[in-house]
């Protein structure tokens, strides 16, 4: 009987504590109180280079000054880098004074834009509400999906909880971009070589058009999609951003180097057709070239079918850089030398030359950066071909 009382006291507390954390009581705003996105632009860093947006709450009668961001990280969380790489890796909301941050974009040269919003005191007390619940320790932390779960496109789920059937909010309709796509017209010029990482290791979901709504896991889309949208009020539908404020307008940022991914792989296909012919002319052999080439290409490989069949990335799956960066070059390409070759390295030659031609339909994806790449490596499937004849077979 004592245990049945004990369980049942135990019950009702658990009971009570959930109910009090469901219903948490928050600060009713006053009726000066505002609300506002706030986007800043691209950065230099990798992490920053497609913006950011928050959503900032300003109440000068409670002496609120909450700036809401879903993209907070830290570098040290345990295994960061693994678990970025097999998708696992925790963002979660992060609350800040507005003003300090504005000082910190401005010194990164970033554009800084508020867009005040056009809510009713309720849709900004619900709003306010809304995100404090996901300030909750059991509620900040969640599964950061660049595509479609990030620091911009939580807001606009916020955003439509708050105002409910009132909101007229389409997305960005301005464009139909893949996502692919929406990736290099930020990284393209401003960074080149994230861009082909970022190409490198992205699949053919990628490729698909982002919806208008998906459109705006970038902030930039994101900020247009709530100029663009309407809040139903009792005179009819009004704009739901009712002024702008632009407090930074950062210099352009395009990359001025000459050490493009594109340079620098027309460089190694020049250098490798100089060598190639010298070695022919010469009727030198020797393949530490080829060890060379062909272990960074089988371990480029690796790295690809990891992120396609190892991870929980959707948009790493279906890569087709897989046939060029042929995994299994790594550790193949070590049973041939100039005093001994396998019986079937011809036959792996023929294939991975077909691989190559099957290649050259994926051209488009890096923004023709592969030609160079593919071109290098047939020259040395060429000379390695040709040099079989003067090579001993392998007992």
């Amino acid at each position: 009987m004592r245990i049945s009382i004990f369980r049942l006291v135990a019950l009702v507390a658990i009971f009570l504590i959930t109910k009090t954390s469901a219903n948490a009581q928050f600060a009713t705003l006053s009726p000066e109180a505002k609300v506002s996105l706030v986007t800043f632009g691209p950065g230099d860093e990798l992490y920053s280079g497609f913006g950011h947006s928050v959503l900032w709450v300003y109440d000068p009668v409670l002496r609120i000054d909450n700036a809401y961001s879903y993209g907070t990280f830290s570098f040290d969380q345990g295994n960061f880098y693994i678990n970025f790489m097999r998708g696992y890796l925790p963002y979660s909301i992060s609350v800040h004074p507005l003003g300090p941050q504005l000082d910190y974009y401005r010194a990164e040269n970033r554009s800084i834009s508020e867009q005040v919003l056009n809510l009713s005191i309720p849709q900004k007390q619900k709003l306010y509400n809304y995100l404090e619940t996901n300030y909750l320790p059991q509620n900040r932390v969640y599964s950061y999906k660049f595509f479609y779960d990030n620091c911009a496109s939580r807001l606009a789920v916020a955003l439509k909880e708050a105002c409910g059937d009132s909101l007229v909010y389409k997305g960005y309709t301005h464009e139909k971009l893949s996502f692919r796509q929406w990736i290099d017209r930020y990284a393209f010029k401003q960074n080149p070589w994230a861009d082909f990482g970022m190409d490198l290791a992205l699949g053919t979901p990628a490729d698909e058009i982002a919806t208008p709504e998906q459109a705006t896991f970038l902030p930039d889309n994101l900020a247009i999609a709530f100029t663009d949208a309407r809040v139903k009020t009792a005179s009819g539908l009004t704009p739901l951003v009712k002024s702008t404020n632009e407090y930074f307008k950062a210099e352009p940022r395009n990359y001025t180097g000459i050490f493009t991914p594109m340079n620098v792989f027309w460089a190694l296909a020049v250098l490798t057709l100089g060598i190639t012919y010298w070695q022919i002319k010469k009727e030198k052999l020797n393949f530490l070239l080829d060890k060379i080439l062909f272990s960074i290409v089988g371990l480029a490989g690796w790295l690809l079918a990891l992120l396609w069949f190892a991870t929980e990335h959707h948009d790493t799956k279906w890569n087709y850089d897989i046939l060029w960066a042929f995994p299994l070059w790594m550790p193949l390409i070590f049973q041939i030398s100039k005093k001994k070759k396998p019986s079937w390295f011809s036959f792996l030659l023929i294939f991975y030359g077909f691989l190559l031609l099957c290649a050259t339909g994926n051209l488009l994806k890096h923004n023709y950066v592969v030609i160079p790449i593919i071109l290098t490596l047939v020259i040395r499937v060429y000379y390695m071909n040709n040099s079989l004849s003067k090579i001993p077979q392998k007992g």
